[in-house]
């Protein structure tokens, strides 16, 4: 497994860069936060990135993908991570994408997957109802009717679930509310009878909602896969988008140390550099060493998505837990060396300390990838 870019995923990367660099620096962040946007990101700046082919990197050619591979995905993540990009990539083209295409049927994958592709349509993954990641204690009930399934439940933090199209919802068919036996994956329209969304502002400003379901209607064929079998389905998407997130963590990390460095050679303290300043440069290179670290679990965990998918749930709770620590660091060392001005709005290093902070409670803490990575290793 190669640990450095080709050629062709370095122009990805740079083409990446050099586009939300343009369309989508930070300063494009504070001013949706300012404005306080209906949607949270640029419906144009969306359709763009579509055309780019990004929301549909991952995708098979049948289903209007381009078949690039996930890591290809992960590079624009990254780049969207230096940014803080505002956009429904990692809900649509990570989560929404990978549910269907991992658990649809061949009907499913037609009529949905061409739209994701082509930015027609968006989706969020439905999953959290408490202030903790636990995927599998699913309280929402999903139970026969007349005319399919009928939906009753909460769920907490979907990510850009105010704007989605459609509501990816995971639901309990049977068992009791903490096994993994029993779970179903269902498309719901966000605007179906019965739902009821509440925008949530995020102190990072990432886009995310609370949503209820009351006696929601759900025809048969919206059920992803196998009523009640879910789950096997739902590890996979959630360690794909695991590994995204590691890689978006990534690019804010690297971001928030460059800045940082730029800065300890521009401020003067006592008549001096303060990059000049021993202890300054020993915190720095030891971040330094650790971004090359964490760089390589990044690319090992998004190669293991096509190349090596048995070894996937150990990469990416590594990978989250290593970025999780990582981007914490990072971005605590990166305030702290900007000194009083780094909390203030003025400076938009704080923006990258909130996202920090909101990113690695996504699809589980430090603590939860430590916890299920030794319990993986036979711990």
């Amino acid at each position: 497994m190669a640990l450095v870019l080709n050629e062709e995923q370095r122009l990805l990367q740079d083409t990446a860069r050099d586009f939300l660099s343009r369309r989508a620096p930070v300063e494009a962040l504070r001013k949706l936060r300012d404005t306080r946007d209906d949607t949270g990101y640029d419906p144009a700046l969306w359709r763009d990135m579509c055309e780019l082919g990004w929301a549909s990197i991952t995708l098979p050619e049948a289903y209007g993908g381009l078949e690039f591979g996930f890591a290809g995905l992960g590079l624009v993540i990254e780049e969207s991570g230096r940014t803080l990009t505002a956009s429904p990539l990692f809900a649509s083209a990570v989560l929404g994408a990978s549910a269907i295409l991992l658990g649809g049927d061949e009907a499913q994958k037609e009529q949905w997957l061409p739209a994701i592709a082509a930015g027609e349509m968006t989706t969020a993954l439905a999953l959290e109802e408490g202030p903790h990641h636990r995927p599998h204690h699913i309280e929402t009930t999903l139970t026969p009717a007349a005319d399919g399934y009928t939906l009753n439940g909460s769920k907490c933090f979907v990510l850009d679930g105010h704007s989605a199209d459609q509501l990816l919802v995971v639901a309990r068919s049977r068992g009791e509310s903490d096994s993994r036996e029993g779970l179903s994956l269902v498309l719901v329209p966000r605007d179906a009878a019965g739902v009821t969304v509440q925008r949530t502002i995020m102190a990072d400003s990432r886009n995310a909602a609370n949503i209820r379901f009351e006696q929601v209607n759900v025809p048969a064929d919206a059920v992803i896969g196998e009523t009640g079998a879910a789950w096997p389905v739902l590890e996979q998407v959630l360690d794909r988008g695991r590994v995204a997130m590691a890689a978006e963590m990534l690019g804010l990390a690297k971001e928030s140390f460059e800045r940082t460095v730029a800065y300890l050679k521009e401020r003067k303290q006592f008549g001096a550099l303060i990059g000049s300043f021993q202890a300054l440069q020993h915190r720095a290179a030891q971040i330094q060493v650790e971004l090359e670290l964490c760089q390589s679990v990044v690319l090992q965990a998004l190669s293991a998505v096509d190349e090596q998918p048995e070894q996937l749930p150990l990469m990416a709770s590594l990978a989250k837990a290593k970025l999780n620590e990582l981007a914490k660091r990072v971005t605590n060392e990166a305030v702290q060396m900007h000194g009083g001005i780094g909390v203030t709005d003025e400076l938009e290093i704080g923006f990258f300390l909130k996202r920090a902070r909101a990113a690695m409670q996504i699809l589980g803490d430090t603590g939860f990838h430590k916890d299920r990575y030794a319990s993986l290793c036979g711990y």
